[in-house]
């Protein structure tokens, strides 16, 4: 692997001796450097990439310092250092651990004693994976079918509850019990959705509560929330009410829901309480007699 990342940007190795910081001083000190200017007190981050976003900002404005000796900016000396350098290739070095797997019959792929899931689609299928610091990529032949957070631990199981859906809108049953949803935290908007849904639909509420949890297959968390809020304020409790109003969300068109028509909206009949309607619980306690 270090062979192909020489290879790919065609530069020549030079090893230093371990422990002797004086044969790569330069790099030394660029690091103590950076640990006392950036990392003290230690920095916190969500993700990996806020953080290397935050550091390429740190070291854009250092770009405007003056080294002792020098007349010229640092910025200023590493325009005329990329001028006389080589263009970098037209893609990246994919700096990762590569290694070949195969998909269980859970839908499941180990690398380093974890396992990570991938779409039911793809079950018994021979895969690939890319390990980076952060993530893992899994593929199958030339397409990516999945992306996780890298878990250091052991004997973890890393799911995603969107690989498993198109499996358990089938066996709908399994919905309450199933172990990749376990823990799925949605807005309170989704949990009311689908207390409706059941209440008015029953079984065939959920199996539409599941297909409306596959809109963020293709549709983002916030545009998705804000349609099924929309839903439950409209009272169009449904799918095919909350993909209606995602894409014109998307499309940014008003919707046109016809209420009037629409198959879900409980139909209630109130009439009017007349005296004469309790005599027939005095007729029935007087036969009971």
């Amino acid at each position: 692997l270090f062979s192909a990342f020489l290879s790919h940007y065609v530069i020549r190795d030079r090893y230093a001796r371990p422990g002797k910081g004086n044969e790569k001083g330069n790099v030394e000190g660029l690091v103590g450097y950076c640990r006392r200017n950036f990392m003290v007190p230690i920095p916190k981050f969500p993700t990996w990439e806020a953080f290397n976003l935050w550091l390429e900002e740190q070291c854009r404005k250092r770009q405007q310092d003056k080294v002792r000796g020098q007349s010229e900016t640092i910025g200023e000396r590493l325009e005329r250092d990329l001028a006389a350098m080589q263009p970098l290739p037209a893609t990246p070095f994919e700096a990762c651990d590569q290694k070949g797997g195969r998909v269980s019959s859970q839908s499941l792929v180990r690398y380093r004693t974890n396992d990570y899931s991938v779409p039911v689609a793809w079950g018994h299928q021979e895969v690939w994976i890319r390990a980076y610091v952060d993530e893992v990529v899994i593929g199958c032949r030339s397409e990516v079918i999945a992306r996780h957070p890298r878990c250091y631990a052991r004997e973890e199981v890393v799911f995603d509850p969107l690989h498993y859906l198109p499996l358990i809108e089938q066996k709908i049953n399994a919905f309450d019990q199933a172990a990749p949803l376990q823990g799925w935290d949605l807005p309170e908007a989704f949990t009311t959705l689908q207390r409706l849904m059941e209440g008015r639909m029953h079984k065939h509420g959920k199996r539409e509560y599941v297909q409306v949890l596959r809109l963020l297959e293709t549709f983002t968390l916030a545009d998705l929330q804000a349609a099924v809020e929309q839903a439950i304020d409209l009272g169009a409790i449904g799918f095919d009410a909350v993909k209606h109003l995602v894409l014109c969300r998307i499309e940014r068109v008003p919707p046109r829901l016809d209420l009037d028509v629409y198959p879900f909206l409980p139909r209630t009949t109130v009439e009017k309480t007349f005296a004469r309607a309790y005599l027939s619980l005095l007729s029935d306690r007087q036969e009971a007699a």
